[in-house]
């Protein structure tokens, strides 16, 4: 496949050795070259009409030197040999030279993709996405007359990366597809009108749209309906009560907080500078024994899942907190290089334009061993939030507001009825040490979240079981 995709810009794989030679040549700690062409198309549906949003198409290099704490970068979208070789020079040239290494050419490109290798912006599949947004449009307005307007957007991307590295010696290649779907749907009542959302995607083709999801009927079928259940749960909400609660979160999305209140914390640049509040924690315990969190870049076909990072290395499967215990911390390679440490496969970056960082893949706390009903009925008086719409993090102390988009008022173990304007406030150490109950009903997100950082967007999923924390702040409206 290297070769394939090396053709495209009259390069061989002896040229990409040939520019890592050159960096050694230089005496730099380790060096990059990072080739991506990405192209990324939007279909959008509204009012019935199905128009091609936008395309977006892009190619390039990046090309990195490490010297001890010290990095030069430069990126061109001009790739020829004359350009990359300049552009090799430039940025060794900026580092301070003082030792030297032989590189060993080798080429590694054999391993067990996790997704399939495709294009989803094929014209071939052209007819099955208007298919698709003209399904979903006539479905949401089956479901219910009070259903006013239907807007989805469908969202297809293709990336081709190729990945020289001079500290591992070796030259890796990876396509990563990329679809998802955003559902909005719009209902009125008595002058009232609500909105509700769903959708999800993955590294997978097209026609697992369409694959029967449980009982539910296919993937379309399940975030339609949901994106109109949730409208309508709207319209008959009562407003939420505001104070200090036992809150219930539920399954999958809401998995959102440990990414944000605790994941980012546990990136190796913020423990590296010590701006996190993990920064001296580890080996000691940050959250109850009943939690292990882990990020997991190897699941299959998710929208967070990577074959390699962004900097040629296998993705992995990293236990970050383990019975409550923080045991390790998200590692590319330059942080793990300065930490004198291994980097854990999570170097990532949003083009070629951009350095990597180390970020999070697929997040999530595994699964215990109490039943979602039993969590319920433990709970006299408080809050259920099964989804959130939106929220703020300080990563120096953890803490957080989260807004829910869909939440439940408990009492006496019962669920009493629908709320709104629920917001959820707190400090993500403090949550973590009052989880008194996790379910056995582990989920990943459908595959909606993207994650921001220092201005670089990347997908990402996100996940948890039904959990139970005995003490947190709501703010509400009365």
């Amino acid at each position: 496949m290297i070769n394939i995709l090396l053709n495209k810009y009259n390069l061989k794989k002896h040229d990409i050795f040939l520019l890592l030679d050159n960096m050694l040549e230089n005496k730099v700690d380790f060096g990059d070259i990072y080739f991506q062409l990405k192209e990324q198309e939007a279909w959008i549906l509204d009012n019935k009409i199905i128009k091609q949003g936008s395309y977006f198409y892009d190619k390039g290099v990046g090309i990195r030197a490490v010297k001890d704490i010290s990095t030069s970068f430069s990126y061109t979208n001009s790739i020829t040999l004359k350009n990359l070789i300049y552009f090799t020079n430039m940025v060794c040239n900026m580092i301070v030279n003082v030792k030297n290494n032989i590189i060993k050419k080798q080429l590694y490109s054999d391993f067990k993709s996790m997704y399939p290798q495709f294009n989803p912006i094929n014209n071939d599949y052209i007819e099955k996405k208007i298919y698709i947004l003209n399904y979903i449009d006539r479905l949401a307005r089956q479901q219910d007359s009070r259903v006013t307007d239907v807007y989805a957007v469908l969202t297809c991307e293709y990336e081709e990366i190729i990945i020289g590295s001079t500290d591992d010696r070796s030259v890796l290649s990876d396509i990563r597809p990329l679809i998802h779907i955003t559902i909005q749907v719009t209902v009125e009542q008595n002058n009232s009108r609500e909105i509700g959302t769903s959708g999800g995607g993955g590294r997978f083709r097209i026609n697992e749209f369409f694959k029967k999801n449980t009982n539910k009927g296919t993937l379309i079928d399940t975030w339609t309906k949901e994106a109109v259940r949730i409208a309508l749960l709207s319209l008959f909400a009562k407003p939420s009560p505001s104070g200090l609660f036992p809150v219930i979160l539920g399954p999958g999305w809401p998995g959102i907080l440990f990414h944000e209140a605790v994941g980012h914390g546990l990136e190796g640049d913020f423990i590296r500078k010590k701006t996190s509040v993990f920064s001296k924690k580890k080996g000691h315990r940050v959250a109850s024994t009943l939690c292990t969190i882990v990020d997991n870049g190897t699941l299959n076909s998710k929208r967070g899942s990577i074959n390699i990072d962004d900097e040629g290395v296998p993705s992995q499967y990293n236990v970050l907190i383990k019975d409550g215990i923080l045991k390790s911390f998200l590692q590319d390679k330059l942080n793990a290089h300065i930490m004198n440490k291994k980097s854990t496969g999570n170097g990532r970056r949003e083009s070629y334009a951009h350095l990597p960082m180390p970020r999070m893949t697929n997040t999530y706390l595994l699964a215990g061993i109490d039943t979602p009903t039993d969590i319920i009925n433990s709970v006299d008086y408080g809050i259920y939030a099964v989804n959130f719409s939106g929220g703020q993090v300080d990563i120096t102390s953890g803490n957080f507001v989260f807004t829910t988009s869909e939440a439940y008022l408990i009492k006496n173990g019962k669920i009493i009825h629908p709320i709104k304007d629920a917001t959820l406030i707190g400090s993500g150490t403090e949550v973590m040490q009052s989880i008194s109950m996790v379910g056995n009903n582990l989920c990943i997100d459908d595959g909606i979240g993207s994650c921001v950082k220092n201005g670089q967007n990347i997908p990402v999923n996100v996940g948890q079981p039904t959990i139970k924390i005995d003490r947190l702040t709501i703010g509400g409206t009365y």
